[in-house]
């Protein structure tokens, strides 16, 4: 597709954003299951559940533009998911806490990918003036954003403390 226009480029970065959700969806369940704080397992399954309703979003805006959502292989979560199996679940830990302050890491790293789509998405909608498609896509930065604090909050609540521990 030839992206002539801010619409296209929207289009073109809604089904980047669709395929970066769906790639780093498996990973996230990876690292849930690896995890040993209860705390951060089930934060993981509710970051996997806000994963897919973005998906669903973005689907539903793909839809309202007559395109598919699926048009697009994200390399840039290609890379970071590669990143995260490597860093998180892959490597020999010394002790399980160590292990779960890294795939907080490596979760948050993927996050922030999807901050920065969200972000750049929910503009274009804006400047565009399709406002229901910002307002849904505000939604979607509101919650990663959330999603990324209460990793930060977990982090500091204890896991980078007991990893220290480790030591």
């Amino acid at each position: 597709m030839a992206i002539k226009n801010l619409h296209d480029l929207y289009l073109d970065q809604l089904k980047d954003l669709y395929s970066a959700c769906k790639q780093s969806m498996p990973i996230v369940t990876e690292m849930g299951r690896v995890a040993t704080s209860r705390e951060l397992s089930e934060a993981l399954i509710a970051g996997n559940q806000g994963i897919a309703r973005g998906m669903e979003v973005l689907a539903s805006i793909c839809s309202r533009h007559d395109t598919d959502p699926t048009g697009e292989h994200c390399r840039g979560m290609e890379g970071l998911v590669a990143e995260a199996r490597k860093h998180a679940i892959e490597t020999e830990f010394g002790d399980e806490d160590t292990q779960d302050a890294a795939i907080i890491t490596q979760y948050q790293r993927l996050t922030h990918y999807a901050i920065a789509g969200y972000g750049c998405v929910r503009t274009f909608a804006n400047r565009l003036g399709y406002n229901d498609d910002g307002a849904a896509l505000q939604d979607c930065l509101d919650n990663t954003r959330d999603g990324d604090e209460h990793m930060t909050r977990i982090a500091e609540g204890g896991v980078n403390q007991a990893a220290m521990d480790g030591q």
